[in-house]
């Protein structure tokens, strides 16, 4: 089954062999791979968080049912095999033997089985547990949201007072998220053994699932789909992946070192089910702040093995021949989609004038004036100066994401315009801007408007692209309409303390792809995300649109059997959220410049998130490619997969 990634390593290693050497270092000195980090863990959960920071790591640790090889294409891993009943709403996967649980100085705990599978389920679906994997689940296995729900009423139980209710009965009172007193309605109790993930017996899994999930098989990246030892999860209680102590492995690597702020090391799983596809003895992560400026001098100086090459650093490199040879691009990818959001639920400083902002937000002709002021191609020129529209994107859903009978999702009726157009249009933004100064001043709004734009300081370029946004998007609409404050959040914990605490207005954000279907993109928007809040507004004509867009997303994922009705049900909803400005589409998964002695092209490929942080299949080269080497892998990749 893993004949397509032994191809792939061949094919390169000739491109590249001359210059670039293939496989572990020629002296038998064990591989190991050196980079920095700037951005700490909050936790090792990965039962609990979808955070990239957690998931680059814990997805080289733990496994899945499935993985793919370097051109997407889905191969066993600890599932050997799998099926559905007729109408794709029962799943059932058969499991490797002999894959072991092991502890981080690699000695064996237990034997992976379909328990394991079932324990995690129960995990995620407790809301004891708060568990950011659950919205996976509720979607799609059947069982999980009514158990949810029970226990989640079962938490309100514990802190509710007795009273009464609007007729005058008794009642159980709880205080709702934003202070007010409510009634605490009853759930019908539900029972753990009515989730849908049934161990069938040690190495036989079932999933019954909400419906027919014809694309169920592209979930099981997820870490919502990856398995725990439910004797050490029990044993750990609070502390479970709090360290790499309280952490168990049978993955690819273990994390032999886990010292926040000061490094990660992931050592080779000796008990690894498949040996012969880790070339990688050793990962070394090294904790710096500030690796996007210093991590380019420690490669050149050999001190590490990768270093992101920044914008403002890119063109004077490339055009010195002895830096010039060792950078390339990443690997295009349609697993990420990267938009700016409108927050609607203010809760920044009082400088930054929140209830002003409040009305400004709900207004949509304030919302249709940024969106077409703002040029993405400044904005994306910020990242790449080389190629900046090499990733630009006009829609949500990427183009190339989902395909049926060849055609392209986003050249469904709404979003083939937007795909073929551009949003910026500086006259039409003005005329937006004049129709929002009339109505927003009659509503009692001040002038200009401040906008707080917030950015993660360790990401590259960040702060450069914010620059260029302000700047750019004030020199249309004019100063005195709008002010956007540019403002740094911290380096560690930025996604708590900013996006889902809602302490921005106006923001770049991303989602990934969690599985290979446009309903996955439809996941920010749901009520009660930690994403955009718009379910949060109060303003009628909000409420209204946002009623109306869920009406459409509803109605989308009710068509199972129909693909091509689905797809043009789905790219009708995601229009109509363009259509209203409640989003600014900006491009796919970012396109970076870095020296690194990896072959991205040898690593596992998905159009769903996660896959690509993984280590395993990819060997440490003696040097990093050049452009040219890159583009010739590239075309030999692109030709293998196309």
């Amino acid at each position: 089954m893993r004949r397509s990634k032994r191809l792939v390593t061949l094919l390169l290693c000739a491109v590249m062999a001359l210059s670039l050497g293939c496989g572990a270092y020629a002296d038998g000195e064990p591989a190991v791979y050196r980079t920095l980090y700037s951005s700490e863990v909050d936790t090792l959960n990965y039962l609990e968080t979808t955070q990239a920071v957690t998931t680059s790591l814990t997805f080289n640790l733990i496994d899945c049912l499935v993985e793919y090889d370097s051109y997407g294409n889905v191969e066993p891993a600890l599932a050997t095999s799998w099926e559905p009943n007729d109408d794709a709403s029962v799943w059932t996967f058969h499991l490797r033997e002999g894959v072991k649980w092991v502890d981080k100085d690699g000695v064996e705990v237990a034997d992976v089985t379909a328990r394991d599978w079932v324990a995690a389920a129960r995990y995620i679906c407790d809301a004891a547990n708060d568990s950011s994997c659950y919205s996976v689940l509720r979607d799609n296995i059947a069982g999980a949201s009514a158990y949810y729900d029970y226990t989640a009423y079962l938490l309100a139980l514990e802190t509710a007072q007795d009273g009464t209710d609007e007729n005058g009965d008794t009642a159980k009172i709880v205080t709702d998220e934003d202070g007010n007193e409510v009634v605490l309605e009853e759930v019908p109790e539900a029972s753990v053994d009515d989730i849908g993930v049934v161990a069938v017996d040690d190495y036989t899994l079932e999933f019954t699932l909400t419906g027919s999930k014809a694309y169920f098989v592209s979930l099981l990246s997820h870490g919502a789909f990856m398995p725990v030892y439910a004797p050490f999860l029990e044993e750990c209680g609070d502390q479970f992946g709090t360290s790499n102590e309280y952490l168990l492995y049978c993955g690819a690597y273990i994390l032999s070192s886990f010292r926040p702020q000061q490094e990660h090391v992931l050592t080779r799983n000796a008990d690894y089910w498949e040996p012969e596809c880790v070339y990688i003895d050793e990962v070394r992560e090294t904790y710096n702040a500030e690796a996007s400026s210093i991590g380019v001098t420690m490669y050149l100086n050999g001190e590490l093995d990768a270093a992101t090459v920044s914008s403002d650093l890119l063109t004077a490199m490339m055009a010195d021949p002895e830096t010039a040879d060792q950078i390339h691009s990443s690997r295009p990818s349609t697993s990420y989609s990267y938009w700016y959001l409108f927050n609607f639920d203010a809760n920044f400083d009082e400088e930054y004038e929140p209830e002003n902002w409040t009305l400004a937000v709900n207004n949509e002709n304030f919302r249709q004036s940024i969106m077409h002021a703002f040029n993405r191609v400044p904005a994306l020129a910020a990242n790449d100066p080389l190629n900046p529209t090499a990733n630009i994107s006009n829609t949500i859903t990427p183009s190339n994401f989902a395909m049926y009978e060849g055609k392209d999702y986003t050249s469904y009726d709404g979003l083939a315009a937007y795909v073929e157009g551009d949003s910026f249009d500086a006259d039409l933004a003005v005329e937006y801007r004049d129709k929002a100064v009339e109505e927003l001043t009659e509503a009692g709004a001040a002038f200009p408007v401040k906008v707080l734009m917030c950015y993660n300081p360790s990401t590259t370029n960040a702060a450069n692209e914010c620059q260029v946004v302000e700047q750019q998007i004030e020199s249309v609409l004019g100063a005195d309409y709008i002010d956007i404050i540019v403002g740094a959040g911290p380096s560690d914990g930025f996604l708590t303390a900013v996006r889902r605490a809602g302490n921005y207005a106006f923001m770049k954000c991303n989602w990934g792809a969690d599985y290979a279907d446009p309903e996955t993109w439809t996941d920010p928007f749901v009520p009660d995300s930690a994403y955009s809040f718009i379910y949060k507004s109060t303003a009628p004509e909000t409420v209204a649109l946002y009623e109306e867009y869920c009406e459409l997303v509803n109605a989308a994922k009710a068509i199972t059997t129909d693909v091509d009705a689905r797809y043009a049900a789905f790219a009708k909803a995601e229009t109509f959220l363009l259509d209203h400005a409640f989003v600014v589409p900006l491009h796919t998964n970012e396109i970076s410049y870095s020296m690194s002695k990896l072959n991205v092209f040898e690593g596992q490929y998905a159009m769903v998130d996660t896959v690509t942080y993984r280590y395993k299949d990819q060997h440490i080269q003696e040097k990093s490619m050049s452009i040219d080497e890159y583009n010739a892998a590239y075309e030999q990749w692109a030709a293998h997969k196309g």
